[in-house]
C-alpha cells in the first residue's frame, strides 16, 4: 500500500500537453485502490450489516409491510392529496420507515452504508481535484456545501455563468 502513497510521474511534474499516459500503471493503481478497499474495514462492516439485515426475519416482516405501505400510497398518490385515503396512506409508510430505522441491524447498516459512501466520495474527490479542482464530482449528499460556478455560489472563472 506504500506505494499507493506516490505519486505519478506526469502528477509530480504537473501535467503537460500531450504527455504520455502510462495505462498499465494507471490501471494497476486502481485495481490496487480497488482491493485496498474491499480488504478496508468500512468495506467489512458494510458487508457483516448488509448480511444481517438480510437474515434478520423482523426486518424481512417489516420491509413487506413497507412494500405494501408504499403501493397503497402510490395508489392514492394517483390521485393527489384530495384522495380520501392519502394522509392515512402516508402516515402508514411513515409509521413502518420509522419501525424499520428502530431496528439495530437496519441502523448499523445505514451507518455502514455511509460510512462507505463518504470514504468513496472523498476519494473520488482527492482524484477529480488531483487532476483539476474544476472537476465535478457526484455526490449523494442532498445538500452540497461546496460553492463556485456549478453549485451556485460565485467564482472567477470568467465562464459567465456566474455573476
Amino acid at each position: 500500500m506504500a506505494s499507493m502513497t506516490q505519486t505519478l510521474p506526469a502528477a509530480e511534474q504537473g501535467v503537460t500537453e500531450n504527455a504520455p499516459v502510462d495505462m498499465a500503471l494507471l490501471l494497476s493503481r486502481a485495481f490496487e485502490l480497488g482491493d485496498s478497499l474491499k480488504n478496508s474495514e468500512f468495506a467489512a462492516e458494510y458487508v457483516y450489516w448488509k448480511d444481517q439485515v438480510s437474515q434478520d426475519a423482523e426486518v424481512q416482516s417489516l420491509t413487506k409491510q413497507f412494500a405494501k405501505a408504499k403501493e397503497k400510497f402510490a395508489e392514492c398518490e394517483r390521485f393527489g392529496r384530495f384522495h380520501p385515503d392519502y394522509n392515512a396512506a402516508l402516515d402508514q409508510v411513515y409509521e413502518v420507515e420509522g419501525k424499520l430505522d428502530q431496528v439495530e441491524s437496519v441502523r448499523r447498516y445505514k451507518a455502514a452504508e455511509s460510512s462507505m459512501d463518504e470514504l468513496l466520495n472523498d476519494i473520488s474527490r482527492t482524484l477529480a481535484y488531483a487532476v483539476s479542482h474544476s472537476i465535478k464530482v457526484p455526490d449523494n449528499d442532498p445538500n452540497p456545501k461546496a460553492s463556485g460556478c456549478g453549485n451556485g455560489g460565485s467564482c472567477s472563472c470568467g465562464s459567465g455563468g456566474c455573476g
